[in-house]
């Protein structure tokens, strides 16, 4: 085991000891652990007590800017990703209530193109998920009218290739690297929970806070729905089993600077791909088993997108480096046989990165807070 070694900046990502301690927390943890921290700490060679205090400090310092159990919400909730276009003067208010006033929008990125291409006037993108039975176009145009967008675009999920962050593992990747395969697609076919599990689902996911970094994290999370532990953690791999526990993972801050300034990425591209339909499939598992895909779907654009049915994200540095992994996945599905009929990437730029509500319960009243809000809008 490495010992801790004095740094100038403990809570800085790239120093050496949180640098290997985020290559494994970020993206490697797959599926429900009873000590989450230990196994961070087995994987990357270091003290369990530098971990915890490493990911105390980052947290604390907003480096990383949460620490928790993941859900694989596709399986949970309906979900889509949502481009709006939003006129200029209330794109910046449009952002802020998605970022702060609906729980139930994940990733929003106000994005554009280098040039003019189909679907440049959707300037607004979030990721939007509903509790299951409810309506996704529902929700998105009570959304619309609020901030006053122009319309929308829904695109669900009909598959998943890649699903992992991992910027500090991805650093200095090389353009073309893969993996051994293709990807595996994952499906988002929706599960049911009874409601014991619900609880324990609900109570896994919240974020962590800088107290509960400990080597035994959900003692106080099973205590807190008065539950046995012992049957915490047994419902807890239930959940796991039926493939709705994503990874436990500490998310960095990776579009704000750190206390010294640096970002630990710079530019991320949304890039589109059109394939022939009914090579979707291989498609994806394609251009998914290329490492620095953080996310790859199966999503269909329509003519607004120019038809395109493959997105996935990359982030880097250099606009450059972005631009030649898009260079090396094209070079690929050509050498594969896999016709590109019309490709494109859109680029991030301001962000904000939160975990979308699947609660029913909290569904229902904000939907009933934004009515009696405009009803006492209307009567004044």
């Amino acid at each position: 085991m490495n010992s801790l070694s004095p740094v100038t900046n403990l809570s800085e990502p790239t120093e050496p000891i949180n640098k290997q301690i985020l290559s494994v927390s970020e993206d490697l943890l797959n599926g429900f652990h009873v000590a989450p921290f230990d196994a961070i700490a087995d994987s990357c060679g270091h003290d369990l007590e530098v971990v915890l205090n490493r990911v105390r400090i980052m947290l604390e310092a907003g480096t990383v800017r949460r620490v928790r159990q993941t859900l694989l919400a596709t399986k949970l909730a309906e979900g889509a990703l949502a481009a709006w276009q939003v006129p200029k003067e209330k794109l910046t208010a449009a952002f802020r209530f998605m970022a702060d006033e609906d729980p139930f929008s994940g990733h929003i990125v106000v994005r554009s193109t280098d040039q003019e291409l189909p679907g440049s006037q959707f300037n607004l993108w979030t990721t939007l998920k509903v509790p299951q039975g409810e309506s996704l176009e529902s929700h998105a145009n009570t959304l619309k009218e609020i901030v006053g967008a122009e319309q929308f675009r829904l695109m669900p999920a009909k598959g998943v290739f890649a699903l992992g962050v991992g910027h500090m593992r991805r650093r200095g990747l090389g353009p073309g690297a893969l993996t051994p395969d293709p990807a595996c697609m994952m499906t988002t076919t929706n599960v049911t929970l009874t409601d014991e599990e619900w609880t324990v689902l609900l109570a896994l996911k919240r974020d962590l806070t800088p107290e509960e970094i400990v080597p035994r994290p959900w003692v106080g999370r099973a205590q807190e729905i008065g539950m046995e532990l012992e049957d915490f953690y047994r419902i807890a791999r239930q959940l796991d089993a039926k493939k709705v526990i994503g990874r436990f993972s500490t998310f960095l801050e990776h579009v704000k600077p750190s206390a010294s300034g640096e970002k630990v990425t710079r530019y991320n591209g949304l890039f589109h791909w059109a394939v022939p339909k009914g090579r979707e499939k291989e498609a994806g598992a394609e251009i998914g088993r290329h490492y620095c895909m953080t996310h790859c779907y199966w999503r269909e654009g329509g003519p607004d997108f120019g038809d395109v049915n493959i997105m996935g994200v990359v982030h880097g540095t250099k606009k450059e480096t972005v631009l030649a992994h898009k260079a090396a996945i094209d070079a690929h599905l050509e050498k594969v046989g896999i016709p590109l009929l019309y490709t494109s990437v859109f680029w991030g730029g301001q962000s904000e990165i939160k975990p979308s509500e699947i609660s029913p319960v909290i569904y229902r009243e904000w939907h009933e807070a934004q009515k009696n809000a405009k009803k006492h809008s209307i009567s004044r």
